[in-house]
């Protein structure tokens, strides 16, 4: 069946401004949509060609709990597998199904409840993996691509765009997540602990949740947050945090602020609000002020003050830089250990 508005383009005199028009894609145009389509189903072949493979199954004994069963992917070649944390939390054994139908025997290297990610380990050769891209430069309506083991179906891929950047939502320990992807990418049960992916075929996110009974609402640990928790997973087993008492978000500084202090970034953590007692209650930080550096080094957003708040930082007189209202001040406080 031909439509009015095909009908219209066929009887339409063929000049050359519309053969230039027809050359470069008129909106609506059906070779314009028609190639479109294609190219998007060829970038999305390609990512899967290029990220399957490093996509593993993993099955859990969990005591007290029986199987359970999840996603992961290889990050390294000699072995090293990222996925959630709730995927393998207190398990007993681990079994790890690779892509080329290999099964072998995993182990944590490293698991951090509080990010809901943890590392793992197989003794094998010749693995695929995957690199992890700088998640600040992602963009809502990228496209994202989604590979995991749903439901027990093993390489499901699913393709969707981000919907949103900078969610934050709460890890079973009750700490919050900052810096979370939300995207269309369907997931479901199984999927925990894959990648999502560009459209280079890098990784952007490690799928993590979804909710029900919403469709289309899902959540990925950004890729700089996997890098970052998975490189103190593999170099210690476990990463040991600050404690500030203070919960933040991530705005943009006023222009004229921002010049005036010679300040590197626009952006920097607004302190929502203040544990009372804690050292930043003690050292009189308030709601409403913004965090600018760390030890006189750069804030541009929560996930740079959660890096600086590691290690060796803990128990030690650390400076932060805030501004108040127009001000720019400094306040000296006592990081503790997070529990």
């Amino acid at each position: 069946m031909i439509d009015n508005d095909s009908m219209v383009l066929l009887d339409t005199p063929v000049t050359e401004t519309n053969l230039e028009r027809d050359r470069l894609g008129s909106p609506g145009s059906l070779p314009s949509d028609t190639a479109l389509l294609d190219e998007y189903s060829r970038t999305v072949v390609g990512v899967v060609e290029r990220v399957a493979p490093s996509v593993v199954n993993i099955e859990a004994n969990i005591k007290n709990s029986g199987a359970g069963s999840g996603s992961g992917f290889i990050i390294a070649r000699d072995g090293f597998i990222l996925t959630n944390s709730h995927v393998v939390h207190g398990a007993s054994a681990l079994t790890v199904n690779l892509s080329d139908g290999r099964e072998l025997p995993g182990t944590i290297i490293g698991d951090d409840p509080h990010t809901d990610l943890a590392v793992l380990r197989i003794d094998a050769p010749n693995l695929s993996h995957v690199r992890l891209a700088d998640s600040e430069k992602l963009r809502v309506g990228q496209v994202a691509i989604a590979i995991g083991n749903p439901l027990g179906f093993q390489a499901s891929v699913t393709a969707g765009v981000i919907s949103a950047l900078g969610r934050s939502m709460r890890a079973q320990s009750g700490r919050l997540i900052d810096n979370i992807i939300q995207t269309d990418a369907s997931l479901n049960p199984g999927n925990s602990g894959g990648p999502l992916a560009n459209s280079a075929g890098e990784i952007i996110g490690v799928n993590t949740a979804m909710i029900r009974p919403a469709q289309g609402i899902c959540f990925a640990i950004a890729s700089n947050t996997a890098k970052f928790v998975a490189g103190w997973l593999i170099k210690e087993g476990r990463i040991r945090r600050g404690y500030i008492g203070v919960a933040g978000q991530t705005v943009s500084l006023h222009r004229r602020v921002a010049r005036y202090y010679h300040l590197p970034s626009e952006t920097g953590v607004l302190v929502v609000s203040v544990d009372k007692s804690s050292p930043a209650d003690q050292a009189r930080v308030q709601p409403n002020d913004v965090i600018v550096a760390f030890n006189d080094e750069p804030i541009a957003n929560v996930h740079d003050l959660h890096k600086k708040l590691v290690g060796e930082r803990i128990g030690a007189v650390c400076k932060l830089t805030i501004i108040r209202q127009t001000e720019q001040l400094p306040i000296y406080l006592l990081p503790l250990e997070s529990r």
